[in-house]
């Protein structure tokens, strides 16, 4: 018998200043606040079921690293809206949109407050 589908999705990143990586995904990102779980965890909705859990790296079940193999992407419908909000906001390492033609795919870059990668993209209109 194959169990019930899952309710949600949350990928949990790892971060020094807990607070400080809060504020950036609600406040600059957008995400809205879904679960709190206090000094632990803090996790968001980015879309749909997708979420985006932020975890105290002392508290957690793994700690911070400096390098970092994780991206978390996020697909919009306006791109350019996207990276003028950012840029606005001053983030880090934003770099300028970039279309990929092979993937179909128009997007750029930013570093959050800890070096996480996002990647953010839109589907170009004309497909891979």
């Amino acid at each position: 018998m194959t169990p019930p589908p899952p309710a949600m999705a949350i990928t949990f990143l790892y971060y020094r200043d807990l607070p400080r990586a809060f504020a950036f995904y609600r406040d600059v990102m957008g995400f809205c606040p879904a679960i709190d779980q206090g000094a632990l965890a803090q996790i968001l909705r980015i879309a749909g079921d997708a979420h985006v859990g932020l975890v105290d790296e002392a508290r957690g079940m793994n700690r911070w690293q400096a390098e970092k193999c994780v991206q978390l992407c996020i697909r919009v419908t306006d791109l350019d809206a996207w990276h003028a909000h950012l840029q606005a906001c001053g983030v880090e390492g934003l770099t300028v949109p970039r279309a990929n033609r092979a993937i179909g795919i128009r997007a750029f870059v930013l570093r959050d407050p800890e070096g996480y990668q996002i990647e953010v993209q839109e589907a170009l209109s004309e497909g891979p």
